[in-house]
């Protein structure tokens, strides 16, 4: 769940980006997993969606590295782009059951807020369903540059 203001808008690095609708100062929690209102799914639950909806939970959900589960923002946290430099940093800790996000510098208004997903995903799991769907229907992750050179 977000716990600064945000809005969403086009991005310069990908699509739709999320901004900062007020300063943040650095160390602020920006985002953290809330159990009830965040959902997490197992690779079975997430098979046996229909195929719209696997494809958008491929596009906006993560598997954690801690759980081992696949994490869905219910809010416009899913709205983070990927950055090699980030402004952010998602991080597991002992007494959260998956990650917190935190600003590593200042923040501006306005400025879009970035992750380095690989902080955070367990994405290169041999047993990655997410893999799996993006194989199934052929998708491309143009958000996500690390994996724009997949075919």
């Amino acid at each position: 769940m977000l716990y600064v203001k945000t809005k969403i808008q086009q991005s310069g690095i990908h699509g739709t980006g999320l901004f900062a609708n007020e300063f943040i100062p650095k160390g602020t929690v920006i985002w953290k997993f809330t159990p009830g209102f965040d959902v997490k799914f197992t690779r079975e639950q997430i098979l046996d969606f229909p195929e719209l909806l696997q494809i958008y939970i491929y596009k906006y959900s993560w598997k954690g590295t801690k759980s081992k589960l696949y994490c869905f923002s219910s809010d416009n946290g899913k709205y983070f782009n990927h950055s090699n430099n980030p402004n952010t940093l998602s991080k597991y800790q002992d007494n959260e059951e998956e990650v917190i996000t935190t600003a590593v510098r200042d923040i501006q208004v306005g400025e879009e807020l970035t992750d380095n997903y690989s902080s955070f995903e367990a994405d290169k799991d041999d047993d990655n369903v997410l893999e799996e769907i993006r194989k199934k229907y052929n998708l491309i992750d143009e958000a996500d540059p690390r994996v724009k050179n997949i075919v």
